[in-house]
């Protein structure tokens, strides 16, 4: 099975690992079931006939969502496999993916077309990048690219050689830390509106988080927050 069964209406599915500027990343991909039975498919991975076949058998997709200008790899082929989904994401996505027909840009308030399922935070006030945090509020489920990373053990010693794996501890993307990486977090020189979109996430006490890339946290959520965002909100 390509889907993993998370809670009602709501799956996710690893992708495969991706090169990043010479460091190896796992990739995974949420899809939650909306109210009138679309799909919306948050960070796509990469489409496998085998995904394709699993994805159809839940539902029609309706939406395609990246988070941030990192996330939209896989939006072409997606796009191509199902050309009536809209295309969402942040300006930043937007105008770096100029080839897709994008929905208006994504900011701090869901589309109606999302039926009320989700809380949106925009996280910004880095002169690098900006994301889109998404919680689906029936299941408590907090959703983040590149916000948290939260990289294990056994997934570093076997993809992070030599220097590599040295440093991911001192930057926190670790399991027991999950930081953003260190140079996003350096470059928030106005971190009041970062503050302000972690304060609606937390509003909501998520109790999972999933990420795009390491451990996802199945529950204790809120505690996870606190720790993951300690480095913005102290």
């Amino acid at each position: 099975m390509m889907l993993e069964p998370v809670d009602t209406d709501l799956w996710l599915t690893e992708g495969p690992v991706v090169d990043f500027h010479g460091f190896p990343y796992p990739t995974r991909s949420v899809i939650v079931r909306l109210p009138d039975g679309t799909l919306w498919v948050w960070s796509p991975v990469a489409l496998t006939p085998e995904l394709k076949k699993e994805v159809d058998a839940l539902g029609p997709v309706g939406h395609l969502v990246s988070p941030n200008k990192i996330h939209h790899l896989y939006l072409t082929e997606w796009h191509a496999a199902y050309p009536e989904a809209k295309l969402w994401g942040p300006a930043s996505t937007i105008r770096k993916r100029k080839d897709l027909p994008f929905q208006p840009a994504l900011e701090d308030v869901p589309p109606r077309d999302w039926q009320g399922v989700f809380e949106q935070a925009w996280f910004r006030g880095s002169f690098f990048m900006d994301e889109i945090a998404f919680v689906h509020r029936p299941t408590g489920t907090a959703i983040f690219a590149d916000l948290s990373e939260h990289f294990s053990d056994s997934f570093l010693a076997r993809y992070w050689k030599g220097w590599k794996r040295l440093i991911a501890k001192p930057w926190g993307i670790v399991v027991g830390k999950g930081y953003a990486p260190l140079e996003w977090r350096l470059s928030f020189t106005n971190r009041r509106p970062a503050r302000a979109a972690f304060g609606k996430v937390a509003a909501t006490h998520p109790d999972r988080i999933i990420m795009a890339h390491g451990e996802w946290v199945k529950t204790g959520g809120e505690a996870f927050l606190r720790q993951a965002f300690a480095w913005l909100i102290r």
